[in-house]
């Protein structure tokens, strides 16, 4: 990766989500950013080729913090449901700080005649609960696999939707809500398939050494 262009990008999503805070996401401008930042049109072009991809780099932010969450040594002695939780919270929790923005950004997009950012929205959604689910060392396959889709999508999705309105401490409310969604879907899941699996399945942790292989 180029760190002078990760820098740029990185440098006009700031100034965006900044002037979004002065004002709102509706008001900022591509040429108010070039402004702020003293460079051009142009430069912003190379990176970005509209407005609505300041809005996926920002939830790429989201993606990226979540995953390095899911490197800690304590991660991987989570149950399946506590690493699902981590994740989701730890993808919320990147955004919090900027929290009206990305209200403004959700309602953007979400209304009448945006069509055309809405459709690439769905599979922006659906992107991150495939990097939740990989992270969680979720494995189900055929029918399993798109009911657990199906159930972590919509938990996902609402959770997201309690989140920007929470304004509870540490997002606590937010956290409990999940909690009791993560709760339900896994007793459904065992109503439906029984218990196949060990929730408290533990996976061997990324650096660590494996039989036949010298330490490290």
């Amino acid at each position: 990766m180029n760190t002078g262009n990760q820098d740029t990008r990185d440098a006009i999503v700031n100034a965006a989500i900044v002037l979004g805070e002065r004002s709102s996401w509706e008001a900022v401008r591509l040429f108010d950013i070039a402004a702020e930042l003293n460079i051009s049109l142009e430069e912003i072009r190379l990176h970005f080729r509209e407005k609505e991809e300041l809005v996926d780099a920002w939830f790429d932010r989201a993606d990226s913090h979540m995953l390095k969450e899911s490197q800690s040594e304590s991660f991987q002695d989570l149950s399946s449901q506590q690493r699902i939780h981590h994740l989701i919270m730890a993808w919320l929790d990147a955004l919090a700080a900027h929290r009206q923005v990305t209200r403004q950004m959700i309602g953007a997009k979400l209304e009448l005649g945006h069509i055309h950012i809405q459709i690439p929205g769905l599979m922006r959604i659906s992107r991150t609960v495939q990097w939740v689910r990989e992270a969680a060392y979720r494995d189900a396959t055929y029918a399993r696999r798109a009911f657990e889709e199906t159930a972590l999508t919509t938990i996902y999705l609402v959770t997201f939707v309690f989140w920007m309105r929470d304004e509870s401490e540490n997002s606590r409310r937010t956290r409990q809500f999940l909690e009791h969604k993560l709760f339900l879907a896994k007793v459904l899941d065992h109503a439906v398939y029984g218990r196949k699996r060990d929730d408290t399945q533990h996976y061997p942790r990324q650096h660590e050494s494996q039989p036949g292989e010298p330490d490290r």
